[in-house]
């Protein structure tokens, strides 16, 4: 067994290198006595160890519940012998990490780096500047992250031009194109009812579905109303982006380069007309919209098979494709149906493989170079194989495997030997870490081309391939609606919309399905609706919006 990366014979890094970067010391130190301190225990930018004598660095990082302890982790060892960096990590749940870094910011007992989690930068660098400004050290310290997050970098700039932490890439294919909706084929072809390409033939699909199966369910769904959001991008684009608030207003910018809520234009008016119309056919399951995701769940895995359709990026999240793998054959992506107007798309969330400020330094760090240089090492396709299955190579995973072919049916570029699990292990960070999965990386891991694709092994294949044929080619078109980018407000800018967002979006969900069910009325009660959207501060929010965007 042999490890990728052999410590280098150390040289000492010049005194330019390191020259105006001690400002960015601990603020209990001169910024002279850092900058020292740094250029006296720093090797050469890019040589392992980082340093020339053992420091310890404090850090935060994400929970898992497969992961035993951080602290004694094999990956952390062979990582701290690899850089002479000690590490002492707490690692918090995320559900509550904003909480805990808030009370350790606001009590003074943070850690030098806040690792994989999602701290307030606006808040606590670009407003109080505890944490610190890192263009500059990114530029002197990370060679790996300047070269392969070059066309990203300057995402990352906050409001006052300045970078307080790093992005990770995780560019997975099929979730640039999340926005599924899974079809029983099976059942569909057993009746002889055609897969339908548009509207229309999806409303003549629903009706001769529930003739032949009064008690089916032709959309399950739940609280969160995905069907909803993909029934309605036959009419306008309409978001529903997780990692952005601003779904929750149905953001898009439009054709004309303006932000605009999709829940106040003439085509989203269309668009209810059309879902209520599913809803008095019966179309759409009452349940949906007070259904958690595990009693959609339940009810996609009745006997019979009732669901013809249910929305989810990838159709395992709620069939096992081991103990169901009948079941599991029967759904396949349904491609986005054309609209009235001839509109047949889905949302291209070209954005979200990049998660931002995933490593800050805050000012209690005095090696902040150190600490950049650390983050620097995950920045390659070899170093996040390592990271994320461990580091021995041809045990844990083969390097360039002759032979074999990858996900896109190019020569594949690693082969995956142990592969993640749910079970407690303490050998690797699997879904931790500085995360930089290229799409090239992601689609380049072995896989047997000729497995298929139902295959319990072979989901990465099914979502590429159904990805591929049914969704990206629906992509919006140049000229249309567009989802908005990484938006970087000011603290100001954000508490100023902070309430107005929940009350607005709020509001906007309520509406959607009292026009849905019936108890608005979708012509009569529109201008009202409008009104009272204006009247929470939607335009406060999209002139913010506006502004940010412009910047």
């Amino acid at each position: 067994m042999k490890k990728i990366w052999k410590k280098t014979a150390a040289v000492i890094l010049s005194a330019s290198m390191v020259l105006g970067l001690g400002a960015c010391g601990s603020k209990t130190a001169e910024p002279a006595d850092s900058a020292t301190v740094s250029k006296d225990i720093l090797n050469e930018v890019g040589t392992y160890p980082i340093v020339k004598e053992p420091i310890t660095l404090t850090m935060m990082i994400m929970s898992k519940s497969w992961i035993k302890d951080y602290n004694t982790n094999d990956f952390t060892k062979y990582l701290e012998d690899l850089t002479g960096i000690n590490l002492e990590i707490e690692a918090v749940d995320w559900e509550t990490s904003n909480e805990k870094i808030n009370l350790a910011m606001s009590g003074g007992d943070y850690p030098d780096i806040i690792m994989c989690l999602n701290p307030d930068v606006v808040k606590y660098g670009v407003k109080e500047g505890i944490l610190l400004q890192l263009e500059d050290l990114i530029e002197q310290n990370m060679p790996n992250y300047t070269a392969n997050m070059k066309n990203y970098i300057d995402m990352t700039k906050q409001s006052d031009g300045h970078i307080y932490g790093l992005a990770e890439l995780n560019e997975a294919y099929h979730m640039y194109y999340p926005d599924k909706l899974w079809a029983n084929t099976y059942k569909l072809d057993q009746m002889g009812i055609k897969v339908p390409d548009t509207t229309d033939e999806l409303y003549q699909a629903c009706k001769a579905y529930l003739e032949k199966e009064p008690e089916g369910v032709c959309f399950a769904d739940w609280s969160k109303g995905l069907t909803l959001n993909w029934l309605m991008n036959a009419f306008i684009l309409t978001p529903n982006d997780d990692h952005n608030d601003n779904s929750k207003i149905k953001a898009v910018v439009s054709p004309e380069g303006k932000i605009v809520s999709a829940a106040t234009q003439e085509a989203y008016k269309e668009g209810l007309k059309y879902i209520k119309s599913l809803y008095d056919l019966g179309a759409v399951y009452e349940g949906n919209f007070s259904n958690s995701e595990d009693s959609l769940k339940s009810l996609v895995n009745q006997e019979g098979e009732p669901v013809l359709f249910f929305p989810r990026n990838y159709s395992a999240a709620y069939i096992d494709s081991s103990a169901s793998s009948e079941l599991y054959r029967h759904y396949e992506v349904l491609p986005p149906v054309e609209g009235p107007t001839g509109l047949r798309q889905t949302p291209f969330y070209r954005y979200d493989s990049v998660y931002e400020n995933r490593f800050v330094v805050t000012d209690k760090c005095k090696y902040p170079e150190a600490a950049l240089r650390l983050a620097d090492w995950f920045y390659t396709d070899k170093t996040d194989l390592i990271a994320q299955y461990g580091s021995e190579e041809e045990t844990d995973w083969v390097w360039k495997p002759e032979g074999k072919t990858g996900i896109n049916g190019e020569p594949a570029m690693y082969d995956i030997l142990n592969p993640y699990s749910t079970e407690v292990q303490n050998h690797d960070w699997q879904v931790t870490g500085m995360m930089y999965a290229s799409n090239a990386f992601r689609l380049g891991q072995a896989m047997d081309p000729t497995l298929d694709k139902y295959d319990p092994a072979a989901l990465e294949k099914l979502l590429y391939e159904e990805t591929k044929n049914k969704m990206e080619p629906y992509a919006p078109k140049a000229g249309g609606y567009d989802i908005l980018p990484i938006l970087h407000m000011t603290s100001e800018e954000k508490d100023s919309i902070s309430v107005p967002l929940v009350e607005a979006g709020g509001y906007i969900a309520e509406s959607e399905i009292a026009f849905i069910t019936g108890k608005m009325d979708i012509d009569a009660d529109w201008d009202s609706y409008i009104s009272k959207l204006d009247s929470m501060g939607l335009q406060t929010i999209l002139d913010v919006y506006q502004a940010a965007y412009d910047r």
